[in-house]
């Protein structure tokens, strides 16, 4: 597979042709540092490495049937949006690695991350967490719809939904930005979004995420009709899968993120190469909650797999594909690839640590 530190190299130097003089490099260097801090923030900063990889760690799952997938599937990369109706939605919220690849990719990094997010708690075994997320993506494929909180998926509602606290710790962080500049093509494209045009919308750079560490992402917050609105744009990039020989070169995030089962955001748009979407206290991505109750975050789990499939289902006759794909596969198919991975994740981490 060659070495942690020249698949890092090899990615960075693709990073810096792709961005030249928006390359954040501070943020790149807090990418670095997060890699050495647990082994599933190592798996969530290093989707590229999961494209170089995947052929070598699951070649049993390379033939199974495409689809256009998340591409970088973990626990972490699901959170909350508004509909165009203004109902609370949750679902995969992330899609800058989106590209065509064997739907089972996109299980087995999921399950990997769920294994690796767990540490030392081992209250949910691994073959458990693969039933979980397996059962809910069978589900998903049989029926799948998207996930509103209004009536149904109350449970989720109350497990997600932002606190009191956390709400005004959301907004405090953001007007705590320092202030920045971004240029134009950001500024117009984050104006554009808002609900009016305010040329005294202030802006900032923003640093967040994991896997995205080096992108400039920049932010403007307006006061609306005595409440604070807030936009982020950021650059989409070719997904990581084009970098391997074969790779999806195609851009596919508006593609997912308007599939046919994904409740569309409204606020989520690509304008001229820049992704901008809305931010809220119940518009984010969602940190993976540590949750004490086992029975819960299989609950949770399926949930996650199901919205896999509801992106999988988009063209139905791929979704009868898959359907029949699974059905052939040996019950312990999941459990055993995404071990594969969790390991040659820990393993990656232990060299990325010894590197100097």
């Amino acid at each position: 597979m060659g070495s942690i530190t020249a698949s890092v190299k090899r990615y960075e130097v693709w990073l810096e042709e792709q961005l030249g003089r928006q390359l954040v490099q501070a943020d790149l260097d807090r990418k670095h540092r997060k890699m050495e801090e647990s082994d599933f923030l190592f798996l969530r900063a290093t989707c590229f490495r999961w494209t170089e990889t995947a052929h070598e760690l699951c070649p049993g799952l390379m033939d199974a049937p495409r689809v256009v997938a998340v591409g970088d599937a973990h626990t972490g990369n699901f959170g909350l949006w508004r509909d165009a109706d203004g109902r609370l939605v949750w679902g995969v919220n992330d899609f800058d690695e989106a590209a065509e690849t064997p739907y089972a990719l996109d299980l087995v990094r999921l399950a990997a991350s769920a294994v690796l997010a767990r540490g030392r708690d081992r209250s949910v075994s691994a073959d458990e967490i693969c039933a979980a997320i397996l059962g809910g993506y069978v589900e998903g494929l049989r029926a799948p719809g998207g996930f509103v909180l209004e009536r149904r998926h109350l449970w989720l509602r109350d497990l997600v939904l932002a606190s009191d606290e956390e709400r005004e710790r959301f907004w405090s962080v953001l007007e705590d930005l320092p202030r920045d500049a971004p240029p134009r093509a950001y500024r117009e494209a984050l104006a554009a979004a808002m609900p009016d045009a305010d040329p005294a919308i202030a802006t900032a750079r923003r640093t967040a995420g994991t896997g995205s560490l080096g992108r400039p992402r920049w932010v403007a917050v307006v006061d609306w009709h005595g409440g604070p609105v807030a936009r982020e744009a950021k650059p989409l990039l070719p997904s990581a899968w084009s970098l391997i020989r074969g790779g999806d070169h195609k851009l596919r995030f508006a593609e997912i993120a308007a599939s046919r089962f994904r409740i569309a955001d409204p606020w989520l748009k690509l304008r001229k190469g820049i992704i901008v979407r809305r931010l809220a206290p119940n518009s984010r991505k969602l940190d993976f909650p540590a949750l004490a109750d086992p029975g819960l975050l299989r609950r949770l789990l399926t949930a996650m797999g199901a919205e896999l499939a509801n992106l999988h289902s988009a063209r139905r006759s791929r979704a009868r594909a898959v359907a029949d794909d699974l059905a052939a596969r040996k019950p312990a198919w999941l459990r055993d690839a995404a071990g594969k991975v969790a390991e040659a994740t820990r393993q990656d981490r232990v060299a990325w640590r010894g590197r100097r």
